[in-house]
């Protein structure tokens, strides 16, 4: 089966605009998560992790969200000696909620139907950088940039393309904060995951693209190794409550790129601090026997950037893979799960070689990846 390689990647959201700076900012223990006070988004002030206004001027041509993918997309294409114009270079779209944000300024009709639908944003962005091949769009809950990821590897293996452009944004309005409110699920300060004291989420937005190739650049590498995909068909809204079926996509990666928990160096969890996610990330991660490997959430740098999320956190675990360095869970201090996990709280420098890196969301869905180090060509 061929091999799948992570050849260029980039992040933009409020810690930077490119990998480099979002990981410079997260070893130094910054977080993007302030108090708002906007009334436009809602009546009471909460913490979220959002660009400043006017960071990205809309216009009648491009929304923010499209705007974000644009300069993510820009940032990565710029001097990567890679044709996205060649039959074999596509390119897929992660996002849970798009233009939804449109819907609070637009009059309804068939116009903002149209406007508001996934694929025309993929396609207006695939006609602007010249890609050939019809977009792909990946919109599977919280779960969407990994999915992506899985979908662009599996294309590749498959020999229908040799290159894959993933990139992912979501952005945050008023309809979607407020679902999120009417769970009760956002937390009044900055989150706390797998804590004892987690009381909810933080919003966040951000951008993430990275490249998938068959082609392997010289040096050091990051394979993108495996990927699985589970549902638990629970609820709606709730996650399961054995942890079993993110286990079995845990399982299913691990095996399939041959490791075993021994091999798992740190996990980058989903963590989103509420106490069901995080009790059943805890769960399924001591049924794969890897309750002692270290684990990190990144909601407390990022926010929950929805769509965009997998994509970022996978990205930055490559970059820990390159780094040799494990970032820390920022607002964690205190074991918080019925199955305690190795959560890190400080930062860890060591030799890495492999990292596992999951997520679930909404509708019971779940995904596993596993990231490689590869240090020299076979």
């Amino acid at each position: 089966m061929k091999k799948v390689f992570l050849v260029a990647d980039n992040i933009i959201s409020p810690l930077g605009t490119t990998t480099a700076q979002n990981f410079e900012h997260l070893v130094n223990g910054v977080t993007g998560v302030r108090q708002h006070d906007d009334k436009a988004m809602s009546d009471g002030r909460f913490f979220a992790s959002l660009f400043e206004k006017g960071y990205f001027q809309t216009d009648e041509c491009w929304t923010k969200f499209e705007h974000l993918l644009i300069a993510s997309l820009t940032e990565i294409l710029y001097g990567v000696d890679k044709n996205i114009s060649d039959k074999k270079t596509v390119l897929i779209i992660s996002t849970t909620k798009g233009n939804i944000s449109l819907l609070e300024t637009e009059e309804p009709g068939p116009e903002l139907d149209a406007r508001i639908a996934l694929h025309t944003s993929a396609k207006k962005i695939a006609r602007h950088f010249g890609f050939v091949n019809e977009p792909i769009v990946i919109s599977h809950a919280c779960i969407s940039g990994l999915v992506a990821m899985i979908t662009g590897m599996r294309l590749i293996q498959s020999g229908q393309y040799d290159h894959v452009v993933v990139a992912g944004a979501d952005v945050i309005s008023k309809f979607v904060l407020s679902g999120f409110q009417s769970f009760q699920a956002v937390s009044p300060g900055l989150c706390k995951p797998f804590d004892t004291d987690r009381d909810g989420i933080n919003l966040g937005e951000g951008a993430a693209t990275v490249i998938l190739s068959a082609e392997r650049p010289d040096g050091e590498v990051i394979e993108l190794a495996s990927g699985a995909v589970s549902n638990d068909a629970n609820h709606i809204s709730g996650p399961s409550r054995t942890g079993e079926e993110l286990f079995y996509a845990i399982n299913k990666a691990m095996d399939t790129a041959g490791l075993k928990p021994e091999d798992i160096d740190f996990i980058s969890a989903h963590g989103t601090a509420t106490v069901y996610n995080d009790e059943m990330e805890a769960k399924a991660v001591t049924l794969a026997g890897l309750q002692n490997v270290p684990l990190n959430s990144l909601k407390g740098f990022y926010g929950h950037t929805l769509g965009a999320s997998g994509l970022i956190e996978a990205i930055i675990s490559a970059q820990s893979l390159r780094q040799n360095t494990i970032i820390p869970t920022k607002g964690f201090s205190k074991q918080g799960d019925a199955n305690p996990v190795n959560v890190c709280s400080q930062l860890i420098s060591k030799p890495l070689s492999n990292c596992l890196k999951i997520a679930s969301g909404f509708g019971g869905c779940n995904a596993a990846i596993i990231l490689t180090k590869l240090k020299t060509a076979p």
